[in-house]
This record gives structure tokens, sequence and C-alpha cells, in this order.
């Protein structure tokens, strides 16, 4: 153990489970198989640790690429301001032949979620924007589970100080860090085997789900009064999945869901969220969204509705839903009473919806079907994929089946 270590507020032995748990449980890592990290500076502790499990499970060749909080803010403070319609494709391109080459990704989280709160929201949405474009060609692969891929967290002081704002950094920090390490269930001495019974559980509730067939599933609760078509042939899934290239892996790391992909063009009625959204810099608070046809027409929110109606505007599968997400209200997540800034930790507080893009692997044999033919079968397209909480407490779900009997699935927030 370093100095450096010794004197951290983040417990040096829990990090090191979270980085094998990354590689053993996350990506399930094959031997040979070169891995892509990206991540911010801050979280270079955590990298290191990730390479080195990387290479003890015989991993080929680990690139790590890293972003900076300061190096990002510059950008906006001295940038010229054509340059927020570009971003890096040749970096998504090469990222793209990797992943096309077998190389598992995983990505780590941990910048100030409010990072851009303060910078122009017309630049951040163009930014944003142009990313999304670029970033296409690598996010496919990704989406289309083409690979073993998985996102993990580190407690940075700018997103700890975010969360505890009453606390001092170091008092933050190790209270962010016992927060993650105890959703990614990494605060025991077998983390490998509490994962494997966690997934166990999942895998039961996917069964079920899928034995049953629902043709949509309707929701009440304050506000909300939601029926969201389910797409044809679509399958649930959660916990450890496997991608296209065999390997078994956990996508997310904490994971509470079990999710599928909606009909696009068959939900209707009215919704609010359960949980503020937070969204490059932005906090969308209290959304409520109309739906008919599948497609939102009404839209407000008490704060970032303005950011909110540009995410909407993005492309004309926006406004559409790429996946519904069951989440139980007593689920650790919620059981912390934290909201942590970012969706990882926050979609696995309360059942979600996301607008956007949809999962080809939520589809019986998705490997195999077109794009074209998991639009027929209700699939939604999108630039974006953005997870909003809308379950609580109060929260009843119904499955329905296309001769119009229901049974239930969730009561006040919890599995029926």
């Amino acid at each position: 153990m370093s100095a450096s270590e010794r004197t951290s507020p983040i417990d040096p032995v829990k990090l090191d489970r979270l980085a094998e748990v990354a590689i053993k449980v996350g990506l399930r890592l094959e031997p040979g198989q070169d891995l892509l990290v990206t991540a911010p500076t801050v979280a270079l502790p955590l990298v290191r640790r990730v390479a080195e499990h990387a290479y003890k499970a015989g991993a080929g060749l680990v690139t790590p690429i890293m972003s900076d909080e300061a190096v990002t803010l510059a950008r906006y403070r001295f940038g010229r301001d054509e340059g927020f319609d570009r971003a890096a494709s040749w970096l998504y391109e090469g990222m793209s032949k990797a992943f096309a080459g077998n190389c598992a990704r995983l990505a780590i989280v941990a910048d100030n979620p409010m990072l851009l709160s303060a910078e122009d929201p017309a630049r951040v949405a163009r930014a944003s924007k142009a990313n999304s474009i670029a970033y296409k060609p690598a996010l496919e692969r990704i989406v289309n589970f083409d690979i073993n891929w998985n996102i993990i967290a580190y407690p940075s002081p700018s997103w700890a100080k975010l969360v505890f704002p009453d606390d001092e950094e170091d008092v933050a920090v190790a209270k962010l860090a016992d927060a993650i390490f105890a959703a990614s269930r990494v605060d025991n001495d077998d983390s490998v085997a509490a994962w494997n019974k966690h997934n166990a559980v999942l895998r039961e509730r996917t069964e079920w789900l899928n034995g049953q067939r629902f043709d949509a599933l309707h929701y009440t609760g304050p506000g909300t009064d939601l029926t969201i078509g389910l797409a044809h042939g679509h399958e649930w899934q959660g916990g450890g999945s496997t991608a296209k290239n065999g390997i078994t892996c956990n996508a997310n790391i904490p994971t509470e869901e079990v999710f599928t992909t909606p009909h696009a063009r068959r939900v209707s009625g009215h919704v609010i969220s359960s949980k503020p959204l937070s969204y490059q810099g932005s906090l969308i608070d209290n959304i409520a969204v109309r739906f008919e046809e599948g497609r939102i027409v009404e839209a407000k929110a008490s704060r970032g509705e303005e950011v909110l109606n540009k995410v909407l505007d993005t492309d004309e599968g926006a406004r559409r839903l790429g996946e519904v997400a069951l989440v139980p209200h007593s689920s650790p997540i919620s059981k912390s009473g934290l909201l942590f800034f970012n969706t990882l930790f926050d979609e696995n507080a309360a059942c979600h919806i996301a607008l956007g893009q949809c999962y080809s692997k939520c589809f019986v044999n998705g490997t195999s079907l077109s794009p074209e033919q998991i639009a027929a079968q209700g699939g939604n397209k999108s630039l974006i994929h953005i997870d909003w909480m809308i379950g609580s407490d109060q929260t009843d779900i119904d499955g329905l089946y296309a001769d119009g009997r229901r049974v239930p699935v969730f009561r006040k927030g919890e599995w029926a």
C-alpha cells in the first residue's frame, strides 16, 4: 500500500475488490482479450487496480483513455464557438474498430455531474449532439451488445461534495466511497459470490416476466396513469447477460433492475418523475410528460425545462421510449436515501423509463435481427438514451395480456 493510499479516505481493500469485481463479474474478461478503459484523471487509483486485475486475468492489452474536469471546463471558457459543433470522431472510429476486434470496454464514472451547470446550455447541447453523432459507430457496438462491457464508479471529491454538501471534503469522499462500495456489493469478503447470488435473483424475475408475455404494462400512482405497450417479441433482461461474443457480463455495477424494450408507438397517458434527473450539468426536476401514440406531446419540468425540451428535440426518436425497467422501492440504493446525481446509481433506486435508443438484446433472438426488423417490432432509434425515475413506494403496476386480463406486477413499489 502506498503512502497516499494510507492517508486516503477511500478504503484501499474495497477499492481493490471493486476492480476485481469489474474484471471478474462486470466484464468476465477472457484470457487474451484486450481492454479499453475510459476514466477521469481523478480515478487513476482505480484504473491502476483495474489494469492489475485485468493482466492477472490474462488480458492482452489494457489501454486507458483519460479525461479531466479542468480540461473540459477550459473548452467552455476559452474554446472557439464553432468548435462546439465538433467531436473527436477519429477517436470513436478507433474505439469502434477495437470493439470490432473483440476488445472489452470498461467505463469508470467519477466526474462532478454538475460540472457544466454554469456554462452556456446552448453550447452544452451543441457539444453533446456533436459527441453523440461522432460516438455512434462505437455506441452501436455497445447497445447492440457486440462485446462485453461494464460501468463502475469512483468517488471523486467534486462528486462527493455534491452528494454531501455539508461535510468536509475528506468526510464526503469517505461517505460516497462507502455508498458506492455498498451498492456495488464489495463491502463483504467474497464479493464475486455475492454477485452470483444477486444475479440468480434477477434471473428469476426475468424468467417469470418472459413466461408471462405481457402485451403492455399499466402504471398508476400520484400524477401517473401510463400504459406502456411492449415491443413484439420483447425479452426481459437483468443482471448478467450474454453478449454476441459469447461472454456473459454485468454491464452495470451496481444493478437492481430488470428491463426490456417498450413499443415506441404504443405508449399513452401521463407520468411524473419521482426523482430529479441530473443531465450534463443540469438538474431536471419534477418532469411531467404526456404521451400520445408513443410520442411525448407535452413536457414540463419545475427546473431544467429548457434543457429537457432541447433533449426531446435531439431527433425523432428522442420523444419516444427505448427502455422500461422495474426496480423495487426496497433496493439498497433506494434505502440509502441518497440522490447520487448519477444515473448509474439513481436508476437503481426506482422503476424507470428511458427516452431514445432501444437495446436490440431485449428481443427474442435480438442478435440476429436487422435494424429494420427491430423497428418493425416496435424498437426505437435515437442518438440519445436517457433514463429517468418514475417509481416510488406508491407505484402500482399491472401486466396486461393481449385479451385484456390483468396481473399485479408491483404493489406500493414492491414486487407483487
